[in-house]
């Protein structure tokens, strides 16, 4: 009996088998390549729209947000250059260029042991990149309200840094037919006048108008034109502009306008230059 009870005694051995179910064919990862494709395609499409709903003055501004630089706009050739047509690499025409420093004076690119430094050209135009940022409003600084600020554009060019102030169907810069400046224009004259009292380069205005008015005892158009630049000049002096820096004021009348396919409003205009300061007469 007590043998027996003994073997009676043995533990008990319990097997638990895991029942391996095997997975789906398809798992969650296409929901994220999905995704991924919807997001881009709303914003190809957001894109196209911009590009559709935004005029080439919008987006040079949209591109110079992102962009530290700006693009140059090199005007060659035509006779409505400073030039006569010629261009900055004709034999007899050449110019130089400001260093990128206010009152400095620019180094040469290739030094006496002909090593290669700062190219002027870079220099003035990065310089001339921080004034039209003033007038983008992209420093920050708010310079005037934006409905002024579409009566301007600028570019760069081999003459320097030239900013167009221009009239808007709805909103004339000057009394119709004379050189009287309306209040939207001396809200813009000085507004360019505290903008270029961050440099030292010299100034050249001229005036541009649509047609050649009749002549019913008004100014021609080359004295109206003419009367105007001058009459810019003595505002820009009075807000505080070095007289000595205006190197010219002249009056074109409707002998140089912006464009074949441009609007009438566009060619009356202000051409004001901030000049390059170390350019060959």
């Amino acid at each position: 009996m007590a043998e027996n009870s003994g073997d009676n005694l043995r533990p008990i051995i319990i097997i638990k088998r895991k029942k391996i179910i095997a997975a789906g064919h398809h798992g969650g990862a296409w929901k994220v390549a999905y995704a991924d494709f919807v997001t881009a395609m709303m914003a190809f499409f957001l894109l196209m729209w911009l590009l559709n709903a935004t005029s080439e003055e919008q987006r040079q501004g949209i591109a110079a947000y992102f962009n530290p630089g700006i693009p140059i706009f090199t005007e060659n050739g035509g006779g409505a250059g400073m030039f006569g047509g010629d261009t900055v690499h004709s034999e007899d025409t050449q110019t130089d260029v400001e260093s990128g420093t206010v009152g400095e004076q620019a180094e040469d690119i290739t030094g006496q042991d002909g090593s290669t430094g700062t190219s002027p050209d870079d220099a003035s135009d990065a310089q001339f990149a921080d004034v039209e940022n003033m007038f983008r409003g992209n420093t920050g600084e708010s310079w005037v309200e934006d409905p002024l600020l579409q009566h301007v554009s600028t570019r760069v060019t081999d003459e320097g840094l030239i900013i167009d102030v221009f009239d808007l169907p709805d909103s004339p810069l000057y009394e119709p037919g004379t050189n009287q400046p309306t209040k939207k224009m001396f809200a813009l004259l000085k507004m360019i006048s505290r903008v270029f009292g961050s440099v030292t380069n010299n100034i050249a205005i001229t005036g541009h108008i649509d047609v050649e008015p009749e002549l019913d005892g008004g100014p021609d158009g080359f004295a109206l034109t003419g009367g105007r630049a001058l009459i810019a000049n003595a505002i820009m002096v009075e807000h505080g502009v070095d007289a000595q820096r205006f190197e010219r004021l002249t009056g074109a009348s409707n002998r140089t306008p912006v464009g074949e396919d441009a609007p009438a409003y566009r060619n009356r205009r202000l051409e004001i230059v901030l000049l390059r300061s170390d350019r060959r007469n």
